[in-house]
Order: structure tokens, then sequence, then C-alpha cells
């Protein structure tokens, strides 16, 4: 299925071009011990060659800390929340150098952090880059409607400190109204998302398919397994959370481990 190519002086794995006339991949069903086991492999990756993920995942809570200074020297304070929130809709696409990462190190290739940049010589690049470039519309979305939301609880008006404004949304009726309803909105826009990329990227690295392919994919996968992959939702919302206190800088564990985590999983899924 593959054919042998020299990127960068190494020897690595090519797609196959004529992948885009494969059949509809196999979707596996999975259960519970498939998502511990793709953790597992996930945290072994990360341990293996910690130094890469320094280079590529300190930029993540970095542009975190940028934006959230921004947002609140601009008096636009309720979209810090929303903003970390977002980072899961982004998140399957800012991983897109892990994945490539764990597919090397899968074929026992070298895996140094210079190889992350091998998915610039995908076939599949332009489909990547559109899959991208739909999940940061979705994230802009996602921004719009969260201030939408806080506009009709609390009118126009914004607090001028990180104090007051956490005792806005703790302790007045709105404030609750506020949490209820955007995390209800924010639900959709996460599993619209989980939807459509959660094996979605992994799969356009390992073959030559368009966006329209991988997104049916990523959805046969999750109608196929609701249940698991809903708790790899779960897990996923969690450990982001997680790792953005204090102020993001948690990202630069929790996002390698679950992207390398994703290359699993989307082994466990697809056969193909």
């Amino acid at each position: 299925m593959a054919n042998e190519h020299h990127l960068a002086g190494e020897a690595t794995i090519s797609r196959a071009t004529s992948d885009r006339n494969l059949a509809p991949l196999y979707v596996r069903k999975i259960t519970v011990a498939d998502l511990k086991y793709a953790l597992t492999r996930g945290f072994d990756d990360f341990w293996e060659k910690p130094s890469h993920i320094v280079f590529l995942c300190l930029i993540y809570p970095i542009v975190g800390i940028f934006l959230a200074r921004l947002i609140s020297g601009y008096a636009l304070l309720p979209l810090l929340f929303p903003l970390m929130a977002g980072f899961a809709l982004i998140g399957p696409f800012a991983a897109i150098g892990l994945y490539e990462l764990s597919r090397r190190r899968e074929q026992g290739l070298d895996s140094s952090w210079k190889h992350a940049f091998g998915v610039l010589h995908s076939p599949s690049l332009g489909a990547i880059l559109t899959l991208g470039i739909l999940l940061f519309v979705i994230f802009l979305i996602w921004l719009a409607a969260a201030m939408a939301i806080y506009n009709w609880t609390f009118g126009e008006e914004v607090q001028d400190s990180f104090v007051g404004f956490i005792s806005q949304v703790l302790h007045t009726p709105a404030g609750w109204t506020l949490i209820l309803v955007g995390n209800s909105v924010g639900f959709i826009f996460a599993v619209v998302v989980l939807t459509i990329s959660v094996v979605s990227f992994p799969l356009l690295l390992d073959h030559n398919v368009d966006a329209m392919t991988a997104i049916k994919t990523s959805v046969r996968a999750v109608l196929t397994n609701p249940g698991p992959m809903a708790l790899w939702g779960l897990i996923v919302a969690a450990a982001l959370v997680i790792g953005s206190l204090p102020v993001f800088i948690g990202l630069a564990i929790v996002m390698p481990v679950l992207g390398h985590a994703t290359w699993h999983l989307y082994r466990r899924v697809v056969e193909g």
C-alpha cells in the first residue's frame, strides 16, 4: 500500500496516491479497553523523546497566555473562558505533527522532532489544511456565540477586573444562566468537532484521501462507537481543562499525550 521514498535524508513511508480510489475504510467497534490502550501508548510516545515535545507544544500555551493577556487588556474578559474551552475545537489540527511522530515511531522510523514537519510533504496536505480551516471557522463561530450569550445575559457592560468578573458570574442569577446556556451551547460545538475530527487528521496522514472522505469516516467511527467516543470526548475535555490551569501551562504535557494517543485510537478504530 505504501511506497518508500526519502524525506530530508531519512527513510519514511509515503501514502500511495491510489488511496483516493479505495473503497470506504472499515471502522471497527472498540471498547473502553481500547481507550486505555491509546492513552497508554500516548504516554509511551511522550516519554520516549520528550525533547521534541518542548519544541512543538510550548508554542500552544504561549499563544494561550498571549491571547488571554490580550483579552484582559482590551476589556474582552468574557471571552477568556470560551477561549480556553475553544482550544478543544482546534486541538485536533494543532496536534497534527504529533500524529506524524507516532506514525513514524510505530513503523520503527526516526521520530525526532524535525519529522513533525513531514506533514508538509503529505499527499493529503491540501485536505489537512481544508479541515484545519474548517475547525478554525467553527472556533471563531463558537467565540461569537459565547460573546452573544454574554451580551444576552449581562448586556454590554463588562467588569474591569478578573475578580469582579468571576464574582459576577458565580454570584448572580444572570451568571448561572450564562454558565448553563454557555456550557450547553459549547457542548454542541464540542460534539460536532469530535464527530468530524476524532480520526480525520490521522487518517489523512495515513492515506491520501480527501477531506470529505476523512470526515465521513470519522462520523462513521463515532456512530459505530457512541459510548467509547463519548467517553473519549469527556477524557479530552477533562484533560484540557486540567492542562489549562494555571494559564495554559499544563497543555505542554496534556496536548502531546492526547495527540499521540489520538493516533493510536485511530489505529484501533480504522482498518485499512
